[in-house]
């Protein structure tokens, strides 16, 4: 399976409610290829595509909608599930509930409510989204139908910190991401946390093969083990972060704590001498059981609770 639809399966996982449901669909339908007053034609090569329709036009519109349901040989594997819908009517109250003006598509805010952003993006993705294997490069992208929606998306991604490039490739409009940590923002932002620890972990993987190489005095034992380490840590940072507990530290364990999240590649002994009082590899390594017991203790209280 590709990275984008393990990707696509962890993000289906958090569309439960009613608003992300319908802000998801949104952002399927609003990107979708073709969309205009005779049709609407939805595509996609990812399985949890064609098992999350459904599911989200039963959520919304509470009834069932009939689309025309192809699977597509692409050759070898592959296949492409196209949902088609041609139905003046299905249309019409499509375009009235989302208001969306088939001539000039564009993101109405007003359809994202009860911080359902998120579930928009991840409808996007769903929509018009793909990834390449961050073990061959670090590159996410999405292949607009128009400029307007591509300035659209690139502006709403860049309210929330993420910023991206444009171009233009076989008349689609396509916005991309080269930044590994706005990639990985972008994934946590849709729901696709797991997503981005594996991603991290390529990167932290990679980083330290670079270091080796250039040293050539690291095996990969200690590759593995300094990487183990150092996910757990930035594991427990996310956690704590993830509970809103981050302030709940004391200084110096949040300086340290924002370090390793800025530089997941560095030893304990160069985290040490990067703090405002630099202190050396062992005194780093206490204050990360620290963390970790703090970490441990939100875990123990979230199960109980």
């Amino acid at each position: 399976m590709s990275f984008s639809n393990d990707v696509r399966e962890e993000i289906a996982r958090s569309i439960t409610d009613r608003d992300r449901q319908f802000a998801c669909l949104y952002g399927i339908l609003l990107y979708s290829r073709i969309f205009t007053q005779e049709q609407v034609v939805l595509q996609s090569e990812s399985p949890v595509f064609a098992r999350l329709m459904p599911m989200l036009f039963r959520a919304v519109f509470r009834t069932e909608l009939q689309p025309d349901v192809r699977t597509i040989s692409r050759g070898g594997d592959q296949s492409m599930v196209s949902y088609t819908i041609t139905d003046a009517a299905q249309i019409s109250r499509i375009c009235e509930i989302y208001h969306i003006r088939p001539e000039k598509r564009e993101i109405r805010l007003s359809n994202l409510v009860n911080n359902s952003l998120s579930a928009f993006l991840a409808g996007v993705f769903f929509g018009c989204g793909s990834m390449i294997d961050p073990n061959k490069e670090y590159h996410l992208e999405f292949n607009t139908p128009s400029e307007l929606l591509c300035s659209d998306l690139q502006k709403l991604l860049g309210s929330i910190g993420i910023s991206g490039g444009q171009l233009l490739r076989k008349n689609m409009y396509v916005l991309y991401l080269k930044d590994s940590e706005h990639i990985e923002d972008t994934l946590t932002y849709m729901g696709a946390q797991q997503c981005t620890i594996a991603l991290m972990n390529i990167k932290i993987r990679k980083d330290m093969r670079n270091k080796a190489n250039r040293v050539r005095n690291c095996d990969e034992a200690n590759i593995n083990k300094v990487v183990g380490a150092a996910i757990r840590q930035i594991q427990d940072i996310q956690w704590i972060t993830q509970c809103g507990q981050l302030e709940a530290l004391s200084p110096e364990l949040q300086e340290l704590a924002e370090l390793r999240l800025e530089n997941p590649e560095l030893s304990l002994k160069e985290l040490g001498e990067l703090l405002s009082e630099p202190i050396g590899r062992s005194g780093v390594n206490h204050r990360f059981q620290k963390i970790a017991a703090f970490a441990e203790e939100l875990r123990k209280r979230a199960a109980d609770a």
